[in-house]
């Protein structure tokens, strides 16, 4: 048996609570239309480094996944990167990345001062900065921190459970007969939590791509052969 209907937990949140079966199905409630939110950027200046660096990742055939310019003695430009069709960077895709963001924002010169360029991947207990992150990942636990008080509360952990409309689904923690709708506009920070489940959907997906890659520089090495037969 499912969830039942949607019912209003005080004014800001939707939640389904379990209310017996219902005929229609779960049917979510359009109650707030928000400020569009980029979680990849946290600052005006991150913005305007997103919008200058975005189409570099792009002509790699990789997306940003989150870019910050941190404060310090030395400023550090940290970028998290990723292929969109499995979430993983090689190696060699993050040092070619990096050297072709160098070269833009050496010609460019958009950060005043010194600062340490810092490209990576997004790591296994990684942000969630977009929408379809949390439809990607549903199923794993996850952190939210909102840019509101909400209940009284501002932060929320539990089992994602995909997204409705522009709403992030969540099963809460300690509350298993209810999935709060929270609106993605609302969040300010998200990501996973390192848990046992997680771990080992990176190690099974580490396995897959280490398996293709073998497979590919078997075909590479066969062609090399016939070409030199």
């Amino acid at each position: 048996m499912g969830r039942g209907a949607p019912r209003y937990i005080g004014v800001n949140i939707v939640r389904w609570s379990w209310m017996g079966p219902s005929s229609g199905g779960r049917k979510a409630r359009r109650f707030f239309v928000g400020r569009s939110r980029n979680v990849r950027t946290k600052t005006a200046e991150d913005r305007r480094l997103l919008e200058l660096l975005e189409p570099v990742a792009e002509a790699e055939g990789l997306e940003i996944v989150r870019i910050r310019l941190m404060g310090g003695q030395t400023r550090r430009l940290q970028i998290m990167a990723e292929r969109p069709e499995d979430g993983e960077l090689s190696i060699a895709q993050c040092a070619k990345l990096s050297r072709a963001f160098s070269a833009v924002l050496d010609a460019a010169d958009p950060v005043e001062g010194e600062y340490t360029l810092e490209v990576s991947s997004a790591g296994v207990d990684r942000p969630l900065t977009r929408l379809k992150d949390f439809e990607t990942y549903e199923g794993l636990e996850a952190r939210l921190e909102l840019d509101r008080l909400v209940e009284g509360r501002k932060r929320f952990k539990g089992e994602l459970a995909g997204v409705e409309g522009d709403n992030v689904a969540i099963n809460l923690e300690g509350e298993s007969a209810e999935t709060a709708l929270i609106p993605f506009a609302w969040i300010g920070e998200a990501k996973l939590v390192l848990t046992d489940a997680l771990m080992k959907r990176g190690a099974e997906t580490r396995a897959a791509r280490m398996a293709a890659e073998a497979e590919q520089d078997t075909d590479d090495n066969d062609t090399e052969e016939e070409g030199e037969a």
